[in-house]
């Protein structure tokens, strides 16, 4: 993976998919999602490296060289599709302050959902009692999660955390946070303007439509950057991509076509992502072993049918039934009946005179609560394939919207032996196990089930106590 500094040459604009017209502003200047980054270093590529008119066959589309289809006899080939660039992965973006030699200094990740005041104490815990009998907790969990400080109208917690304050919080000792949180007004402001809409077709003003958008402006005197990590699994897409981040390239990040500065930095990825706990809380009650997961990046988990348009009975690889899946909150690997872990083991292989021979075993671990916040809205805009078949796809439109589980949600695990914990921890982890490898090198685990090359799903575990323990006291 490298390491990339996109430095802002003006305001950028992240527009979500809430209108711009009317009363509405157009609500430009959150932070990034990851998708927005990884679509960028792919047009990216596209331009620096754009496929021959050979290649095309004389095909001549509105939208230059970022085509994927094949024309043969004016009617496109799926068999030849192209398929440049897909091995593309990226990770982020997020707040990096950079020092005086503009190398990275401190990286910044969004705040742990259980975290309500300006330390690094949880202050929300799961509470053991019949909850799931006597309350209204949605299947699978067992506990409800309980705030352990008194009501307050405000929270001291800030949004985000550095990279040194959320690996003290997973190893859950002290550290001193006068300088280790931001909030967004610490980060960037928020530009308000007003615009005149453009007709896309002849390039002039679309009547008298005027909209108003807010943009995203980094400050300067934070020295701030928006750090990302990026790499392709293909080695010939690789070495284009090393070619594109010669010389500083300037390439088009979010809408209205503003552009960033990329300058690949030397730093390894544990510089920048906290690393998972080796050893877990045990409950001296039920003998459970407590893993707590908590997202780095936002995660989509969607619905999953058992039926197809037909009403057939749709199977998996191995031609067993797919059982339908709710998603929204509760991960697609978790049994939304009774909350155990569908995810194995490493698979565990003897050799076998000249074969390596050996089968996957199940991970013994159950989701007993979690602490989700509002969901984020991931969308976008599609040009529209004129090549397509289908007429709805050779339209411009809104692409499919999902509802992503945001960046700082925790999931809470009981596993039944140390090893099923640790196992958990290495699938979970986005490094995988400490003894990996390729440990502190590539991203091993990505556990959102759309987008997962693009950065989502990113985590990392700790472990937990029962409300009201403080964490680092035994479990009761």
């Amino acid at each position: 993976m490298n390491t990339i500094l996109l430095q802002p040459t003006d305001v950028l604009f992240f527009r979500d998919g809430r209108p711009m017209t009317g009363s509405l502003a157009g609500h430009g200047a959150a932070w990034p999602l990851p998708n927005v980054l990884n679509s960028a270093f792919h047009a990216a590529l596209h331009r620096g490296f754009p496929i021959t008119g050979s290649e095309l066959n004389g095909l001549q589309t509105r939208y230059g060289d970022h085509v994927h289809r094949v024309v043969r006899g004016k009617e496109a080939v799926e068999a030849e599709r192209h398929r440049r660039f897909g091995s593309l992965q990226t990770a982020g973006p997020f707040p990096v302050r950079v020092d005086a030699q503009n190398c990275p200094e401190k990286w910044l990740l969004p705040r742990p959902a259980d975290l309500q005041d300006a330390s690094l104490l949880p202050a929300l815990l799961p509470a053991s009692g019949p909850w799931r009998d006597s309350g209204s907790l949605p299947a699978p969990l067992c506990y409800a999660v309980a705030n352990r400080l008194p009501p307050a109208k405000e929270s001291g917690a800030k949004s985000w955390l550095s990279r040194d304050a959320l690996q003290a919080y997973l190893e859950t000792r002290t550290f001193p946070l006068d300088r280790e949180a931001w909030n967004d007004s610490d980060l960037f402001d928020a530009e308000a303007c007003l615009g005149i809409g453009i007709d896309p077709e002849t390039q002039t003003q679309d009547g008298e439509r005027i909209y108003s958008a807010h943009y995203l402006r980094l400050k300067d005197a934070g020295n701030w950057r928006l750090g990302s990590l990026v790499g392709c699994a293909k080695e010939e897409d690789e070495k284009l991509f090393q070619q594109l981040l010669d010389d500083e390239p300037r390439i088009v990040v979010g809408g209205q076509q503003r552009l960033c500065t990329a300058r690949r930095v030397s730093a390894e990825l544990t510089q920048a992502l906290p690393l998972g706990r080796k050893d877990f809380n045990r409950c001296p009650r039920a003998g459970k072993f407590l893993v707590k997961w908590l997202l780095l990046s936002p995660a989509i988990w969607p619905i999953i049918p058992d039926t197809d348009a037909e009403g057939s009975q749709i199977k998996d690889r191995d031609g067993q039934p797919i059982r339908r899946h709710e998603g929204g909150w509760l991960p697609n690997w978790i049994d939304q009946s009774s909350g155990a872990v569908l995810l194995k083991k490493r698979l565990e292989r003897k050799r076998q005179g000249r074969r390596l021979v050996g089968q996957a075993t199940d991970i013994i671990a159950h989701l007993v609560a979690a602490v989700v916040p509002k969901p984020i809205v991931v969308t976008g805009w599609n040009l529209g394939d004129p090549l397509s078949s289908e007429q709805d796809e050779r339209q411009a439109g809104a692409c499919s919207t999902h509802l992503a589980v945001p960046a700082g949600a925790v999931y809470y695990f009981e596993a039944a032996s140390e090893p099923d914990a640790q196992a958990l921890a290495h699938a979970l982890n986005w490094h995988g196990a400490l003894d990996a490898p390729e440990f502190g090198r590539t991203i091993r685990n990505r556990r959102s089930t759309l987008m997962g090359e693009k950065g989502f799903g990113l985590g990392v575990c700790g472990t937990w106590d029962f409300f009201p323990n403080v964490p680092g006291r035994p479990v009761t």
